[in-house]
């Protein structure tokens, strides 16, 4: 079965950028649509990007123009690039591979000065 390992988390000030990952133990960027989640204590799941297979992009209007979603296939390894982020943004990061129940395990994203 096919696991997701994200990385990246951490603290940052408001307006400050970090970059999570999310390592596929197999090549499945070329076969499913992938996808990051974030959530916050008492809430549901919120959709944050998704990227297709042919490279296509959509994001949440909460993130669009500040949140990249990218990938390497040949490196099983998909991002999400934060910039310009708000306290807002404080969330656990998911990855999940399509439609699918398969998660990663999260990441802590916390914005504070």
């Amino acid at each position: 079965q096919v696991q997701l390992v994200e990385s990246g988390g951490g603290l940052v000030q408001p307006g400050g950028s970090l970059r999570l990952s999310c390592a596929a133990s197999h090549n499945v960027f070329t076969i499913y649509t992938m996808a990051w989640y974030r959530q916050t204590p008492g809430n549901q799941r919120e959709l944050v990007a998704t990227i297709t297979i042919n490279g296509s992009t959509n994001y949440a209007e909460a993130v669009k123009g500040r949140f990249t979603i990218s990938r390497v296939n040949a490196k099983n390894t998909m991002y999400l690039q934060m910039n310009s982020l708000k306290p807002e943004d404080t969330a656990v990061y998911y990855c999940r591979l399509g439609g699918t129940r398969i998660w990663g395990q999260g990441t802590q994203v916390t914005v504070s000065s």
